[in-house]
């Protein structure tokens, strides 16, 4: 166990070292998301070490069985595309939902914030490529959808999320610096809107494959899950 921290705490530091150099123009480097989905409780414990306590899961019953044995002190967000029905699994340990994409989400998570007497911290999902297979709204919905949600007594709206189109083996992350940009772009006009109750805070975009781009075209949060654990 103590090699396998060692070869964490490396991967850690190099993936630290490059977003900050990579986020230069934008001051703060993003936060380095560590996405423990199918990692074992021991693994992600690791991360306590090396500073990191900020964690991401996107299955509910996932989430369930490993939760208890975490050591204190780290912090959920949620990334996957979440069914209204689990939302009861992990309110009351959620601190950002990244993937609100759809009204009857935002209802029921509003519901539930409410219900606990706090708003439900959540961006907005946008599907910036235009792929059918995947979630999120399209830019030219954003604007109707911040006005609709953005005052609701149950949620709080911090920014928006981005999952870029997968790469094929032969392609680079360049080429996915189209997608950054106009993401980056749609979030400093979706500031300038001055929507009520919308707080552009975070921009979520960027995973470990394409993690640098994302900091260079201004992502504050990255999700980063193989560049940390390594591949199994």
């Amino acid at each position: 166990m103590d090699f396998e921290r060692e070869q964490l705490a490396q991967r850690v530091d190099r993936l630290r070292e490059a977003l900050g150099q990579a986020s230069r123009r934008f001051g703060a480097p993003p936060l380095l998301l560590a996405v423990t989905k199918e990692q074992p409780p021991e693994r992600v414990n690791l991360l306590a070490a090396v500073g990191i306590t900020q964690i991401a899961e996107s299955r509910a019953q996932e989430w369930r069985d490993k939760s208890g044995g975490l050591l204190p002190g780290f912090e959920l967000h949620w990334i996957g595309r979440l069914q209204t029905n689990k939302i009861k699994y992990i309110i009351d340990q959620v601190c950002l939902v990244h993937s609100l994409d759809r009204p009857a989400l935002a209802e029921e998570l509003g519901r539930h914030g409410q219900r606990a007497g706090r708003r439900v911290a959540a961006l907005v999902q946008v599907n910036v490529a235009k792929e059918a297979q995947k979630a999120g709204l399209p830019i030219g919905d954003l604007p109707h959808f911040l006005r609709q949600y953005g005052g609701h007594p149950g949620l709080e709206l911090q920014g928006l999320m981005a999952i870029m189109p997968d790469l094929n083996e032969d392609e680079e992350p360049e080429t996915l610096r189209p997608y950054f940009r106009l993401m980056r772009e749609t979030f400093e006009s979706v500031a300038g809107q001055n929507i009520a109750g919308v707080e552009m805070r975070h921009l979520s975009m960027g995973m470990s494959a394409d993690c640098i781009v994302a900091a260079q075209e201004g992502a504050t949060i990255v999700r980063v899950g193989t560049g940390i654990f390594g591949i199994a």
